[in-house]
């Protein structure tokens, strides 16, 4: 490469190097030879040069030429076999990206470039999906030019239907189906891709987990060696959607990935002097025509998704009048992964709302602890020190933290650094007295395992109220500890922000667990020693003689207004979230069949109904008000 681009030709390198004119023989040797090497490093070269694969529109063998969504998941491809590791990926598609034909021809380079003896089997969800694959092993290989002088060849292994061999290289290609999982068992495996994984037949005596056990128990680790899940979404609940949210989290070895609809050309309908309604139908009009038209969702993925255009959202429009509902038409062509799943149940908050409010959300300023005179865990087994909780209560910032969770690998390596820390995204004010400013509100864990819902602190100001706008989330908490330590962590935070206002949503301890209500006594405890906890006991009723009942209950009766007024704010942008996880959760709660609300399966929801309970209690509030410092009258000078 030096070479040719310091003489700048093929003819001008040779005529130095053999000090004479090169023949054309020789200059077409050499450029045989340089692709050839090229071919070793260069997939993206290689799929065009010597690969053919069926277009879809005109039905012909042509160059493999990579759109950006399949150039988007060989980049991911590349860089864990530049690893030098086994390459592992969990792949969520819209229809027609041709990640499939990638991952199939992927293959076939490693074991015609790259490795001899190197066995691979595919897995297609039925006898049609299986037949497409073998199809496309065998056009490919009966149209490769030759490599080395040598001209590939595929057929039949010892008789065998679904088992093709490329004899020149003893690499063996296995297809079978989910249907008959014995049909694709085999020894000495390199390489395993499981396609439309999403639709594998569940039944009593075969599943897709057991499908999938099976065939990589007999897969080889180390280079090269490589496992591909793949699949359009199936709803959700599903063990394909279990492992993708657990690939998303960092849980398992698998790397997400996950392109839009919008990515590829083929999903673009340019502009002629016409363009579509919502109905398909087209329309006479001007691209500024199309604009007007726009529809909220629409306007969403043109304001919070870069790479969408206004020709894709046209054809959009187009597709999506001939799908049987919308939400068919986000499973198969999803903006996003979430969209992509959400079908089981019906999403509670609009999708264009939750996105909008993502543009205020950003990381936190500091992630730390708040220490004091006495920790809760110490004070808790001397009770004579419970009052030294709250006395000296300062913030210590934990850099390293905040670094990894703003730049960590992964969603699960963030989510371990913010774990059991207060993130920060505003400080307590201590320069103003204002009144009623803060609301903190605390969402009490269930448990302390791994996967049990976890307790949330939220803390809102409503500083911006007074001018008329919406309050503003300033700090969370999140973590697995004990609910009698994280309550008392809630309420450090609480003293912290000005000592604001502590909501504790009780209904877990209530009426969830059918136990006695152990929490009653904890509220009793710091009640002795902070004053400013919200009760749902009415005033009046307390000035009567009534018992004090701390806490906020969100139940059957009041659940649905607590949720109304959410979707209010989010359709008004009537407050600022800075979490993105919150927004995530706000995308999984949803309807279910049975009428309940909460997260979609396997998912939280412990973020988004804090932050609920916490807005409606800020509207239930008065408003805040500046107060003027009394002046303090001149101390007498003590004689000593």
């Amino acid at each position: 490469m030096k070479l040719l681009q310091k003489h700048k030709s093929i003819t001008a390198l040779l005529r130095v190097q053999l000090k004479r004119k090169p023949t054309n023989e020789e200059i077409d040797y050499f450029w045989l030879k340089f692709c050839e090497d090229r071919y070793l490093y260069d997939y993206e070269f290689y799929a065009i040069a010597c690969l053919t694969i069926r277009d879809k529109e005109s039905g012909q063998e042509i160059p493999f030429l990579l759109n950006n969504a399949q150039r988007m998941c060989l980049a991911e491809l590349e860089r864990q076999r530049k690893e030098e590791r086994q390459i592992n990926a969990m792949i969520l598609k819209a229809k027609q990206m041709g990640f499939s034909t990638l991952v199939q021809m992927y293959m076939q380079w490693i074991q015609t470039i790259h490795k001899t003896n190197w066995n691979s089997v595919v897995v297609a969800q039925d006898l049609t999906a299986a037949t497409n694959v073998r199809s496309m092993y065998d056009n490919s290989i009966r149209d490769m030019v030759p490599i080395g002088g040598v001209k590939h060849t595929i057929g039949s292994f010892a008789g065998l239907k679904n088992i093709k061999i490329i004899p020149e290289r003893g690499c063996r290609i296995t297809v079978g189906t989910a249907e008959k999982p014995d049909s694709v068992r085999s020894q000495d495996l390199k390489m395993v891709h499981f396609s439309e994984m999403a639709f594998y037949p569940k039944t009593e005596g075969n599943n897709p987990e057991l499908i999938e056990s099976s065939i990589i128990s007999s897969l080889t680790d180390g280079a090269y060696t490589m496992i591909v899940r793949e699949s359009t979404a199936n709803g959700v609940g599903d063990y394909f959607h279990e492992q993708w949210q657990k690939a998303k989290e960092g849980k398992t070895a698998y790397t997400p990935i996950f392109a839009p609809f919008y990515i590829i050309p083929l999903y673009e309908e340019n502009f002629d002097g016409y363009y579509y309604l919502h109905n398909g139908r087209r329309k006479k009009g001007t691209m500024t025509d199309f604009i007007g038209t726009l529809n909220e969702y629409e306007w969403n993925l043109w304001n919070n998704h870069e790479r969408c255009t206004l020709e894709n959202i046209n054809w959009r429009r187009k597709k999506a009048a001939t799908m049987p509902s919308e939400s068919k038409m986000r499973q198969e062509y999803p903006a996003d992964d979430i969209e992509a799943f959400q079908d089981s149940g019906t999403p509670v908050f609009r999708a264009d709302d939750v996105e909008a409010m993502r543009k205020d959300c950003r990381p936190p300023v500091a992630i730390g602890t708040l220490i004091a005179k006495v920790p809760p865990e110490s004070a808790l087994l001397e009770p004579h020190k419970q009052k030294d909780i709250l006395q000296n209560i300062r913030f210590v910032a934990n850099p390293a933290a905040l670094e990894m969770f703003t730049a960590g690998p992964d969603e699960a390596t963030r989510y371990k650094a913010g774990m059991n820390k207060v993130h920060i995204w505003q400080y307590p004010d201590k320069d103003q007295n204002v009144s009623d400013r803060y609301v903190v509100v605390f969402d009490p864990q269930r448990g302390t395992s791994e996967g049990a819902d976890y307790g949330v602190i939220k803390v809102i100001d409503r500083y911006w109220m007074m001018e008329g706008e919406g309050p503003e989330v300033v700090a969370m908490f999140y973590g697995h500890i004990d609910k009698d330590i994280t309550m008392w962590i809630a309420t450090m935070i609480a003293k912290w922000y000005n000592n604001a206002l502590l909501v504790v949503e009780s209904n877990v301890y209530d009426s969830d667990t059918g136990k006695e209500d152990e929490t009653e006594f904890i509220f009793d405890v710091i009640a002795e020693h902070y004053d400013n906890l919200y009760s749902r006991t009415p005033a009046e009723k307390i000035r009567q003689g009534a018992p004090v009942k701390y806490g906020f209950h969100m139940g059957k009766n009041n659940k649905p207004m607590i949720i109304n007024h959410y979707i209010a704010l989010l359709r008004e942008r009537a407050y600022t979230e800075r979490d993105n996880e919150t927004l995530n959760e706000a995308r999984y709660f949803e309807t279910k069949k049975n009428g309940k609300t909460g997260a979609q399966q396997g998912k939280h929801d412990d973020r988004i109904v804090a932050t609920m309970i916490g807005l409606y209690i800020c509207y239930e509030l008065p408003t805040p008000k500046i107060i003027k410092p009394v002046p303090r009258p001149p101390m007498r000078k003590t004689a000593w």
